[in-house]
């Protein structure tokens, strides 16, 4: 046993169980030294989004107070994360770290520095997993490349798929004898505050590990059963709203995953609805697979030739778009819920992204970007694969001639109107059968309904038809141009 101290460098992963990194450091018996570094400085990373910042302010207050209650203390820093790190290695002899490995294209450069720069000093850096059910590495094809076809790379991936063991919260967190100097996290100012848009944001999320592990319990218990069907249901909570906490690292998947594979042995959902849901998380693993073996994701198609695509860029249709304005409700719907809770419906994701894309020929980038800021479940690899599968130019991609009707698909998810009822609520007074199509209303029910269009609501950006039409014609264009592999 050690009187030097171990660091337990965090960044996505503020939780105590299912923690290998935490685990192991507590169990060499050496004080450890939580420490999280918010850097904005290092070049090459996707800056936190405002939305990722508020989350991230509210789960290292409550992972700080998780910490304490067991003997430790969370040690804050701002800056390059290479020089601080060194820092509190230099300031508190701390003769290693540990920490959850990372699969961003900049996280892990960064980590092959470190390693490099600690072993010279004589520090042990140590990589753990638990970020992921898997690593990239280990799925891939029979000739050694990376699944580009979801089905595949599914039953690859779950194919002697062994879980790692469940890890308990540690009892105690032995504290060094003297403590770094930490940051003040009110000072960092990751919540808004003029305006305070974040209200809607609390009144919807509890961030942190309980607020997570209450989430999966009242899922497994109560929407598992009938995933698979209302998970597409606009007006119904049948999604698991477990993604930001994934993304935050408040749950493992492994958590996730047990909590499915117990349901399956118990009984209490139905195989398919379980499978599906394994599914959702495999899609996310999928993701992270893509990201690793195609670092430019985030920037560049996947499917080369989608980089000569007409897009037409119309600023002013992108900022209708943004704040729900475009005309179309089930559209509007979804990106005012976002705007109020820093979520969308998974369903109204696709609506509003295929929308974007190809009744406005928006560049699938654009969406990318307005996302990154305005989700608290943005993470790297989900966004940008999730964009380009929508878009037509990534892995597994929807064809880009498959076009969502709008009008069509809230007749389908939301046949009541209710989700429009919600988020658009200068619409509720309309009947189901007008309210995803306000232009087609009569006159006088339109009046009934207190809805003037083009001025209480507006009218159509574009004419569903004819963007279908206009759609298609730049896809000719880019498909008449000779093919090219697609980027390694």
């Amino acid at each position: 046993m050690s009187s030097a101290p171990v660091i337990v460098w965090l960044r996505n992963d503020f939780r105590l169980r299912d923690h290998p990194a935490l685990n192991a450091a507590v169990a060499a018996g050496s004080p450890v030294i939580p420490l999280y570094i918010l850097d904005d400085e290092t070049p090459g990373q996707w800056a936190l989004g405002g939305a990722s910042r508020w989350w991230l302010g509210k789960t290292i207050e409550a992972f700080a107070r998780d910490i304490a209650a067991r003997g430790g203390k969370l040690i804050l820093r701002r800056g390059a994360v290479a020089r601080e790190l060194a820092r509190v290695v230099e300031e508190t002899g701390a003769t290693a770290v540990y920490f959850m490995r990372g699969y961003e294209p900049s996280v892990a450069a960064l980590e092959d520095q470190l390693k490099l720069a600690f072993d010279d000093m004589g520090v042990a850096f140590k990589r753990y997993g638990g970020r992921l059910l898997r690593t990239p590495e280990e799925t891939r094809t029979k000739a050694g490349g990376a699944y580009q076809v979801f089905t595949p790379f599914w039953r690859a991936f779950t194919k002697d798929l062994t879980l790692p063991r469940a890890l308990a919260a540690p009892d105690r967190i032995k504290a060094p004898s003297r403590t770094p100097k930490s940051d003040d996290l009110r000072d960092w100012q990751l919540s808004p505050s003029k305006p305070d848009w974040s209200r809607g944001l609390a009144k919807a999320w509890q961030p942190g590990e309980s607020g997570a592990r209450a989430r999966l319990a009242e899922f497994t218990k109560t929407g598992l059963a009938t995933y698979a069907i209302d998970r597409n249901q606009l007006d119904r909570d049948g999604t698991s709203r477990l993604s930001p906490h994934l993304a935050f690292g408040e749950i493992s998947p492994a958590a996730c995953w047990r909590a499915a594979a117990d349901a399956a042995r118990g009984k209490s959902a139905n195989d398919q609805s379980i499978e599906t849901f394994m599914r959702e998380l495999v899609w996310r693993e999928f993701s992270y697979s893509l990201l690793f073996h195609f670092p430019k994701l985030p920037e560049e198609p996947l499917r080369r030739e989608f980089a000569e695509f007409p897009w037409l860029g119309d600023a002013g249709q992108l900022k209708a778009w943004q704040r729900g304005k475009t005309g179309y409700p089930i559209v509007d719907a979804g990106m005012r819920e976002l705007w109020a809770t820093g979520y969308m419906h998974n369903r109204a994701r696709m609506i509003v992204a295929s929308f974007l894309v190809k009744h406005l020929l928006i560049p699938w980038t654009a969406g990318e970007a307005c996302f990154w800021d305005t989700l608290v479940d943005a993470d790297l690899a989900n966004n940008s694969a999730s964009w380009q599968w929508v878009a037509g130019c990534g892995a597994d991609a929807a064809p880009y001639f498959r076009i969502f009707n709008p009008v069509l698909q809230g007749e389908k998810f939301d046949p009541n109107g209710d989700y429009v009822r919600r988020w658009v609520p200068e619409l509720a007074g309309l009947t189901a059968d007008a309210i995803h199509k306000p232009w087609t209303a009569k006159p006088e029910s339109l009046a009934q309904a207190g809805v003037v269009l083009g001025k209480s609501y507006p009218r159509p950006l574009v004419e569903h038809a004819y963007a279908r039409v206009r759609a298609l014609q730049a896809y000719e264009q880019i498909k008449a141009t000779p093919k090219k592999e697609n980027r390694d």
